[in-house]
């Protein structure tokens, strides 16, 4: 499953820039066909990947096409497509499932596919985007969400919208939504907030639109030292016969899942 906690964009038009988003850390960088490019632009963009992937390249890479609704999304896949070092497509503003779907179909053999959901029409198909056929994650598009909608910030006011793209992920059976980015990419402080509210919600990673931001993401993301502790105490507690107690509190079996489930984080 798709576990990815940080992933990086980077501008399609700006190859000199690829190698050094590699190197920041993130799980995956993601190469920026839509919003980061201009139209005029969007045919030279295409050339720089594919020549970086002939080269250089990566397996981290992902690339977020144009919309299908646009002239340019045809060629986007035709190249996301091209080469096995493309692990994933990100689809922009999903909001049916036949489109998803239709996306889903035209890519390789265990390439991923992350749905976008950033409009109002999006966030109402949710459970059935997250069931379409060929999709690996959703992920927030909380800028163009608020856009659309016109929520004025990106803070708390959109956490029964975050918190409805969690239970529809889970109930598709897909790993934990990405969560949306921070615009403040020179304030940390507002960086570990927006990180450790998506992690209590229930997401499982990040959008990052700054390199800074990559290293607060994965740590913010991976299980702390006392979350192992306690979940490698709790293993160990359960082993015996009979219920048993770890800080006060019973254990169960969706206690012990959880313990399970941080200590693989690690692997």
């Amino acid at each position: 499953m798709s576990t990815e906690r940080s992933l990086l964009f980077v501008p399609g038009d700006r190859p000199e820039r690829f190698g050094k988003a590699l190197a920041t850390g993130a799980d995956l960088v993601v190469i920026d066909l839509e919003d980061a490019v201009l139209p005029a632009a969007k045919h030279a963009a295409r050339d720089h990947i594919a020549n970086w992937l002939a080269g250089e390249g990566s397996d981290k890479v992902a690339i977020r096409i144009n919309g299908t609704d646009t002239e340019w999304s045809s060629d986007d896949l035709a190249l996301a497509t091209s080469s096995p070092r493309i692990a994933a497509v990100m689809l922009p503003k999903a909001e049916k499932t036949t489109t998803v779907e239709a996306v889903a179909a035209r890519l390789r053999r265990g390439q991923g596919l992350i749905a976008l959901v950033e409009t109002p029409a999006g966030y109402v198909e949710r459970l059935n985007i997250a069931r379409a056929r060929g999709i690996s994650r959703i992920a927030f598009g909380s800028v163009d969400f608020c856009a659309e909608t016109g929520i004025g910030t990106m803070g708390d006011e959109l956490n029964p919208i975050r918190t409805e793209l969690v239970i529809a992920s889970a109930a598709a059976g897909l790993p934990a939504p990405i969560e949306g980015v921070t615009l403040q990419v020179k304030d940390p402080e507002i960086l570990a907030q927006d990180v450790a509210r998506a992690r209590r919600l229930g997401f499982g990673g990040k959008l990052c639109i700054h390199p800074s931001q990559v290293v607060e993401v994965n740590e913010g993301f991976s299980p702390s030292s006392d979350e192992l502790d306690w979940a490698r105490r709790v293993l160990d507690a359960a082993s015996t016969q009979g219920a048993v107690v770890v800080d006060g509190k019973l254990v169960d079996k969706p206690v012990i899942n959880r313990a399970r489930q941080l200590l693989a984080a690690t692997d």
